[in-house]
């Protein structure tokens, strides 16, 4: 792959937590070398209140995500995607978006924390076990040697970063 900037979409059932943090954390830590979206097949219209804090409490930039419609990255007029990530978590039995066409993809499971019913505390370890999942997944993908690399080796070690749940 060569060393352009790279578009990559983040999809999810409801984008409203994972996929907007996995946006958020990208567009920081990518350093310009990608160009970070997030969307969803079914978005609730609105990101999660737990999810933009904790971003603002760790001084990440909110002003710019919202919950928004995969369709909108259907257009014709759309950046023409190279990597595509769903965050949804498939052991939960949530419905994963499916990406059309040729984009490098992977599957990056997690459970949703916008999901958790409990005490304020319990709901943030929960949005914050999600962030910590997404943001160290995120750094080894950041961190590879993408120019090097085919699209069959590449895909192969995003499933292999996606199937840490403890990293």
């Amino acid at each position: 792959m060569s060393d352009n900037i790279k578009n990559v979409l983040f999809l999810c059932t409801g984008n409203s937590a994972r996929s907007l943090l996995a946006e958020a954390i990208l567009s920081r830590e990518g350093q310009g070398r990608f160009h970070a979206y997030s969307a969803g097949s079914q978005p609730t219209g609105t990101p999660n209140p737990h999810a933009i804090a904790l971003l603002d409490r760790l001084n990440y930039r909110t002003d710019t995500l919202r919950s928004k419609s995969w369709d909108e990255f259907a257009a014709p007029d759309a950046p023409k995607m190279d990597l595509i990530f769903t965050v949804c978590d498939a052991a939960a039995s949530e419905t994963c978006p499916i990406w059309p066409g040729q984009p490098v993809s992977a599957h990056w499971g997690l459970p949703d924390p916008a999901a958790v019913i409990g005490s304020d505390a319990e709901i943030a370890r929960a949005f914050e076990a999600a962030y910590r999942i997404l943001h160290n997944r995120i750094d080894r993908f950041a961190n590879l040697p993408m120019a090097e690399m085919d699209a069959r080796s590449l895909r192969q070690k995003l499933a292999l970063i996606g199937m840490d749940q403890d990293t």
